[in-house]
């Protein structure tokens, strides 16, 4: 790879989520020669657009990495315009300011895009259908970013958990000191993905170089292999936890059982073939990988 190719000046937006967070402590250790900038709400809000853009034209990046989002799934179905104008509108206006600036954009989005009707994994061809407005917010995200020109990746995933944060993991381990028992959902079929080593496999893209990146630029589909529940995500979590840990009853329950406020698809699970097949990228089994995260956290959980 070139000194062309290599990126110099990377901007992070949304360093304080899941993904994130993992990238901010990743991004300079991967690229020591490159100026790494981590934004902050308080500095980039994506309610307020003359701060993305201020924030873009400060710096003049050559890469783009956008990881913020409005992940509140329930709540969105009470704020929408919320939702739309952070997951749907605000980054359309970083592809357009990275044309602008001539840099790369990659941007993170979901498997809720989908309806669930599937049996079988979705690939990047098949139809959108959201069922919620987070799913709905996400679709517009990636339609903007597709239709601005810029050099982007969108890269879907599903079910992002980690040992910082709000997510299912982490829930887990909050309840089972509080209860004895957890009524878990078990119709819902998915993929747990670890936040570290979906960053993990974020840096591996980027240091391919702006070249390649801009070559392939599209949508892809970044998630473990395998395929699980709620409840056997569930299980797997308590079943790994060191010997003397409390461990929850743990009963399956139906999603009619269980109502919230937003529909979630049936099934979401994602394959990364074309992933694989164009950049010789992969990630292992979600069991493996929650494996690792819980390895990391051991001396915590």
């Amino acid at each position: 790879m070139s000194e062309t190719e290599t990126f110099t000046r990377l901007l992070l937006i949304g360093s304080e989520g899941q993904i994130g967070s993992a990238l901010a402590r990743r991004l300079p250790q991967a690229f020591p020669q490159a100026t790494v900038m981590a934004t902050t709400q308080d500095r980039v809000d994506f309610t307020k657009p003359e701060t993305l853009t201020k924030a873009v034209r400060e710096f003049i990046p050559d890469l783009i990495i956008n990881a913020a989002a409005y992940t509140a799934v329930d709540r969105a179905e009470q704020e929408p315009a919320l939702a739309q104008q952070i997951n749907g509108v605000a980054p359309g206006i970083l592809a357009e300011e990275a044309k602008r600036c001539g840099a790369a954009l990659v941007h993170y989005s979901t498997d809720y895009v989908f309806d669930g009707n599937k049996r079988t994994p979705y690939v990047e061809s098949d139809a959108a259908h959201p069922l919620n407005e987070y799913g709905l917010s996400k679709r517009a995200g990636e339609i903007v970013v597709q239709q601005s020109g810029a050099c982007a990746l969108i890269l879907r995933t599903s079910w992002v958990y980690g040992l910082t944060g709000r997510n299912f993991l982490l829930t887990m381990r909050r309840l089972a000191n509080e209860r004895d028992e957890l009524r878990i959902v078990n119709d819902q079929i998915g993929v747990p993905n670890d936040s570290e080593a979906l960053a993990a496999a974020t840096v591996k893209l980027i240091a391919l170089g702006k070249t390649r990146l801009c070559e392939h630029a599209g949508l892809y589909h970044l998630s473990a292999t395998g395929a699980t529940s709620w409840f056997g995500f569930a299980q797997a979590i308590f079943a790994a936890l060191p010997e003397g840990n409390k461990r929850p009853r743990l009963i399956p329950i139906t999603t009619a059982e269980y109502p919230l406020p937003a529909t979630r698809p049936a099934y979401g699970v994602l394959s990364s073939e074309r992933l694989w097949q164009i950049f010789g990228i992969s990630l292992p089994s979600w069991q493996t990988m929650l494996q690792a995260c819980l390895a990391r956290g051991r001396t915590n959980f």
